[in-house]
């Protein structure tokens, strides 16, 4: 597999991107991570030959986190839109048509909010896979999909965290096998992007995430869960009337937590190349 790395200048900072770069008829992969880590959560689909061999798969750490640098203006880039106006901006350097998106925790958000946007850019989402991410917006919406009750008191919210917290979160998030890799991801990340992008989710700032996916008919989104998800409310999701939902119900994989392709990394792939499979179809 050829991983070219690189850093790419853009209004939301200096953005660290992998790419392989593979020429292919078939959808390109875009991988986005969550809150609080960074692109290498990614590692176990990036050294897929099975995968890499038939999509070019690209990922990014988002401003603000991983390898990439602060946000210059924190109030625009922290947000659901302003990832998505970035990963939009990535697809478009890299000249890249069409595309099935892998969205893990914040990164789902951020793939729910590029649906809008990539049309007027002539770029075609084929697909949308969501992974421990309920769609909301608000108060009401986000108290539903999430385990916790106050979204400006959550943890996952904090401008500073204590070491304990960073590693308590990067643990909980990752699940195991847990590596030290983690924790300096989320002592690295900057505090603002996490109290920003929440107190805008709070507030109703940003797209209604799920009328646009009970509403869309031309994205395949997939949704796939560990059945012991720590944060979010698995219930929720199995009560919106998805637009376009792949195998007509969300997956709960038993046992996994919030990152079940991180936990079972073989499994996963299996049930991510039937998905490219179906994205590519259609």
């Amino acid at each position: 597999m050829s991983n070219g790395s690189f850093t790419l200048h853009t209004e939301h900072g200096l953005i660290s991107v992998s790419d392989t770069a593979l020429k292919s008829d078939a959808p390109a992969l875009l991988l986005i991570h969550g809150n609080s880590s960074s692109s290498k959560i990614w590692r176990h689909i990036q050294a897929s030959k099975r995968i890499t061999e038939r999509y070019r798969v690209v990922a990014f750490d988002l401003p603000g986190h991983g390898a990439s640098g602060n946000a210059p203006y924190p109030n625009q880039s922290y947000s659901m839109r302003g990832y998505a106006d970035l990963a939009v901006y990535i697809l478009e350097h890299l000249c890249i048509k069409s595309v099935v998106v892998i969205g893990w925790s914040l990164g789902g958000h951020t793939g729910i909010e590029m649906i809008p946007l990539l049309p007027s850019h002539d770029i075609s989402m084929k697909g949308l896979m969501l992974i421990g991410t309920p769609p909301a917006l608000g108060k009401e919406q986000i108290n539903r999909g999430f385990m916790f009750k106050d979204p400006h008191l959550s943890f996952s919210a904090q401008l500073h965290w204590t070491l304990d917290e960073a590693k308590d979160f990067s643990r909980t998030s990752a699940g195991e096998p847990f590596e030290q890799w983690m924790e300096e991801c989320a002592i690295r990340t900057d505090g603002k992007s996490r109290l920003l992008m929440w107190r805008k989710l709070a507030d109703g700032v940003g797209l209604d995430q799920r009328k646009t996916v009970e509403e869309d008919r031309d994205v395949l989104i997939a949704v796939v869960n560990g059945g012991a998800e720590p944060y979010v409310n698995l219930d929720y999701l199995d009560e919106i009337a998805w637009g376009k939902l792949w195998k007509g119900k969300c997956l709960r994989l038993e046992g996994l937590k919030h990152a079940p392709f991180w936990e079972r990394p073989t499994m996963f792939e299996e049930i991510l190349e039937e998905f490219l499979e179906d994205c590519a179809k259609a």
